[in-house]
């Protein structure tokens, strides 16, 4: 039997950036949640709950960008050039907030306000940066003969404003719920209600995206049965189970915010986000330049496939070692003693 390569990277691919977006999602939206913070002090522990694990959650993103670039050369060929302005963009914020990250904790005293805005501005562009580029992505990418052959900025367009805003919404729910899991007393009361907040509006911005998407490419609004102003139930019902799960994450992260429970919902927002991603990948697959490359026609042969597997067999499973060893020794809560050192 051989090995379907082109989609087994392809699914890899698509794993590391889920991984990404889940656990980046919310130490970047620790960073947009910064400036509703009273104190220095809660900043600080704000910080401290991600500090062991906020550097090794964006490896994701290397594994992503690199897996890309090494087993689908002619998809990163065409979607670099149409995207560039907003991948800067993200690569400055999150360069930002690492510098900010290090220099506030171990800078001078009276730079420190300066820093504590640098992580929050760092957090906020890195993350409206990523919802332009999903917006734009989602919506497509002009090429001619495998190159891209669009405009520099193809991709600011209400919907991938739209898309931003609601990447902002959710990486906050994703911090809120985070320091609910992971702190106590005043601050664990205050991302509650950060939490309720942040839901509410994932809620409304989610189901606008969702509206949204069905009118950016007649491919989407066929794949969602959605022709004439009207939904095909039969085309629509195999879809279901997705928005079904968001619906059900939403569901999870309202009741753990009433029973007062810790982890839950954090794992609602988990759900929600699983969700979305699902929804957006079955609306392009097996597009990954949307709509005018598959993964088939992007890849690389299979003998350099193979070859990148191998070195995938041996990278991924001590990715995934060292994450779970790391989540595992700073486990639990964070109290106000807690310092990175």
């Amino acid at each position: 039997m051989t090995l379907d390569l082109p989609l087994i990277w392809a699914v890899l691919l698509a794993i590391a950036v889920l991984m990404y977006v889940m656990l980046d999602g919310f130490d970047l939206g620790i960073g947009i949640l910064f400036p509703f913070a009273r104190t220095p002090t809660e900043r600080d522990l704000m910080m401290n709950t991600v500090a062991p694990i906020w550097d090794g959650n964006e490896t994701w993103l290397v594994l992503g960008g690199g897996g890309l670039f090494a087993a689908f050369p002619y998809a990163y060929a065409a979607l670099l050039p149409a995207l560039y302005v907003p991948i800067i963009l993200m690569l400055l914020g999150l360069i930002l907030r690492g510098v900010a990250f290090e220099f506030r904790l171990h800078g001078r005293t009276r730079g420190k306000p300066f820093w504590t805005v640098a992580f929050s501005a760092g957090s906020l562009i890195a993350t409206l940066a990523q919802g332009l580029v999903l917006g734009g992505f989602v919506q497509g990418v002009t090429l001619k003969d495998r190159a891209f052959a669009g405009g520099g900025f193809d991709w600011l367009t209400p919907y991938s404003v739209l898309v931003a805003a609601g990447l902002a919404a959710g990486y906050a729910l994703l911090g809120a719920t985070w320091l609910v899991w992971r702190t106590e007393h005043e601050l664990h009361g205050r991302a509650r209600r950060w939490a309720w907040i942040a839901g509410a509006k994932v809620a409304v911005l989610l189901a606008a995206v969702s509206l949204a998407t069905l009118f950016v490419h007649p491919r989407i609004a066929a794949r969602w049965g959605f022709e004439g102003g009207a939904f095909d139930l039969a085309r629509l019902a195999p879809l279901l189970p997705v928005p079904a799960l968001g619906a059900a994450g939403l569901v999870l992260l309202a009741v753990g915010l009433v029973r007062r429970a810790h982890f839950l919902p954090f794992a609602g927002a988990l759900v929600v986000f699983l969700s979305g991603y699902l929804g957006l990948g079955l609306s392009f697959f097996p597009a990954i330049v949307p709509y005018s490359m598959t993964f088939r026609q992007a890849a690389n042969p299979d003998n350099t496939l193979a070859l990148l597997l191998a070195g995938a067999a041996v990278l991924l499973p001590a990715i995934i070692g060292y994450s779970v060893w790391v989540y595992w020794l700073f486990r639990g809560k964070v109290g106000a003693d807690a310092g990175y050192h």
